[in-house]
């Protein structure tokens, strides 16, 4: 496992982080994934990534990792890195959504009865809300920190401009935000025109969720729409009418690079999200451990000639 260090802090984290938002809840088989959560860990995987709302249901995730965890792995808390957030609805009433202290402080602890859990390495904000002031919502992160309910606290899909505010409030309260959060994937490049850079000036660290698109950029869609892929569930965030002829057109055509690169295309694609430096780590989704081994083989190449990176810019643009 490649480590890196997040942003300017002495934290490292691996190129590979696993997250918990699909197929960790209670209606997914939870000997497939404690496999998983087990065999990342051996791999050099230390980083999970969850949400008080992940699941389904809510919380399910979170109540099943910690089951893992005191069954396995126990031991080893002090050789992982475990986050969690809170901003999306995860209970009825006017409480229960948002980013107020009073949804974030109730979260965090039901969070940690959940995973069983002391603290938290990293906690997030999981999105901006134009309802809450920044500084209420980064105050409480403030607070979560200084009463050892968190190491080091980050944001999620902020805005520009309330990023700057938020990271600029932690910073003159001496709790640094240890990294920002957000969607990034070839086909979903908004990362680059201001967050990297934004991050990289307040010394925090970049990780990318949803880096293969939800599937997208694999090989499963090249013919056609499979049974039991993500696309094909109507419960689903990838929505079967997004899978579009000229979106797959470009993946056959990004495919054809990795195989000249003698790699798979969900290979390449985490690849070239990691290729550039501001970028820490990139959290990954899987259903069985043979989609994990598949993504850590991404490893193996992680560079690209300036004549890749034109081509590859051609077909996406």
């Amino acid at each position: 496992m490649k480590y890196s260090f997040c942003g300017r802090s002495g934290l490292q984290l691996p190129a590979i982080s696993l997250g918990l938002w699909h197929n960790f809840g209670f209606v997914d088989d939870f000997d497939t994934a404690e496999q998983m959560i087990l065999y990342a860990f051996e791999q050099g995987i230390t980083h999970f990534d969850l949400a008080n709302n992940y699941g389904p249901p809510p919380g399910s995730a979170e109540t099943n990792f910690g089951k893992i965890l005191k069954k396995n792995l126990a031991s080893h808390r002090d050789e992982m890195i475990i986050s969690s957030k809170a901003g999306h609805l995860m209970w009825p009433g006017p409480y229960g959504d948002g980013s107020s202290r009073k949804y974030l402080m109730a979260s965090i602890d039901q969070s940690l009865q959940r995973t069983g859990l002391e603290y938290f390495d990293i906690f997030y904000s999981h999105r901006y809300d134009p309802h809450t002031p920044v500084e209420e919502t980064m105050q409480a992160l403030v607070d979560i920190v200084h009463q050892g309910k968190a190491l080091y606290v980050g944001i999620s899909k902020y805005p520009p401009m309330q990023a700057i505010e938020a990271m600029t409030y932690l910073k003159e309260h001496d709790v640094l935000c240890l990294i920002f959060q957000d969607r990034y994937n070839m086909f979903q490049r908004e990362p680059e025109k201001e967050i990297l850079n934004i991050a990289n000036k307040f010394g925090a660290g970049f990780i990318a969720f949803s880096p293969l698109a939800q599937g997208i950029l694999t090989d499963k869609y090249l013919n056609g729409i499979p049974e039991h892929s993500r696309a094909a569930d109507p419960t689903g965030f990838l929505r079967r009418e997004q899978v579009t002829d000229q979106l797959i057109e470009k993946v056959k055509k990004l495919n054809e690079i990795a195989t000249q690169r003698g790699q798979t295309m969900a290979e390449m694609a985490l690849a070239w999200i990691l290729r550039d430096e501001r970028v820490t780590s990139v959290i990954i989704g899987a259903r069985n451990v043979n989609q994990i081994k598949d993504n850590l083989k991404a490893l193996d190449n992680l560079s690209f000639t300036q004549e890749e990176l034109e081509h590859i810019d051609s077909i996406l643009n």
